[in-house]
């Protein structure tokens, strides 16, 4: 919304350095809360390297409107995931009733993970939105064990995805842009971690769920708005 006529590169790129700082900032808080399941994390943060990679170079590919289409679409699907999520079993276990996945469940942790590293990277989105419904339903993880778990494998694989940016030049220019981003999020990320200790599971997720859901569709509408404009500038002027 920023940039509308920037290239989907520079706008992954940037937006996926601010998604780096916050997962890292957060990590760090939820280390201090000992929330941060480091075992399952490490394996799953491994996993979301290759998709990050994957995902960074698939960008190059795409253009500005299919970018927005795509962008407006998953996070709208996120959205609509969160709130099947929320309602679909008793999910505020106790952090104390947690254990590490093994055999099939950690498996499918890892291919949940690649997933979530490509698309997170392709589009510089946080891959929170698919990973924690995907931690808390799936593998058993309570709520705040997913999510702060969640953030130390995004902070890992939204590195990798960074450097591979980083590495084609695509922060050319968008320095002061990734500075300040990355000075906001730094401080955010502390003050979620924070809070998300005083505010039950599942009205997390469902704030999370409408704020995706505007999100999404702004994104669509704008990039409708912008083509329709665009259409109408080109269009040659009738004779009168």
């Amino acid at each position: 919304m920023l940039y509308p006529r920037a290239q989907p590169t520079d706008i992954a790129s940037l937006s996926l350095a601010a998604v780096f700082f916050n997962a890292a900032s957060g990590s760090l808080g939820y280390a201090r809360m000992r929330r941060i399941d480091f075992r399952s994390g490490a394996i799953f943060a491994v996993a979301s390297i290759p998709g990050a990679i994957l995902g960074s170079l698939a960008t190059r590919h795409v253009q500005r409107s299919l970018f927005d289409l795509l962008l407006g679409l998953a996070v709208i699907a996120g959205s609509a995931f969160l709130f099947i999520a929320s309602g679909a079993r008793r999910i505020d276990l106790h952090p104390a009733a947690h254990s590490p996945p093994t055999g099939g469940k950690l498996i499918a942790g890892i291919l949940i993970s690649l997933i979530v590293g490509f698309a997170s990277s392709f589009l510089g989105i946080g891959g929170g939105i698919v990973h924690v419904p995907a931690l808390v339903l799936l593998l058993d993880f309570p709520v705040h064990i997913g999510t702060a778990t969640s953030h130390f494998v995004l902070a890992v694989s939204a590195l990798a995805g960074t450097l591979m940016h980083l590495s084609h030049g695509e922060y050319h220019g968008l320095e002061i842009q990734t500075l300040a981003l990355a000075a906001g999020t730094l401080a955010g990320a502390q003050l979620g971690a924070r809070l998300s200790t005083h505010v039950p599971g599942l009205v997390i997720l469902r704030v999370l769920a409408i704020a995706l859901a505007l999100v999404g569709i702004r994104v669509i509408t704008d990039d409708l708005v912008m083509r329709l404009e665009q259409r109408a500038y080109e269009q040659p002027a009738e004779n009168p």
